[in-house]
């Protein structure tokens, strides 16, 4: 009998990973959605070990983080960028083909 995998313990696992975070989180993010972006993040937080030691490696408070990483935040990039420092990620800008572009 084959065994199953809940989806959300797989993406937890698969998370841990920080090249893998980092290819889940662009994927997300090449759709332009910024609340299913901060969802995401979250849940590399989620992974990594949660809100509460992100708290105290970044210097950001708890509140502070569950507000920011809803999908009803609303943070500044210096925030984000803080938060995936922790776990060896940056946010990048990447040239495209123009002509592919169009």
């Amino acid at each position: 009998m084959k065994r199953t995998v809940r989806h959300h313990d797989y993406l937890m696992k698969l998370l841990k990973n920080r090249v893998e975070a980092s290819a889940y989180l662009n994927s997300v993010a090449e759709d332009g959605d910024i609340k299913f972006l901060l969802i995401a993040i979250r849940n590399v937080v989620e992974a990594q070990g949660g809100i509460g030691p992100l708290a105290k490696k970044t210097k950001l408070s708890r509140t502070t983080l569950y507000k920011t990483l809803s999908g009803m935040g609303n943070p500044g990039l210096h925030t984000l960028d803080i938060i995936l420092k922790t776990y060896g990620i940056r946010i990048g800008f990447f040239a495209e083909d123009i002509r592919r572009a169009a």
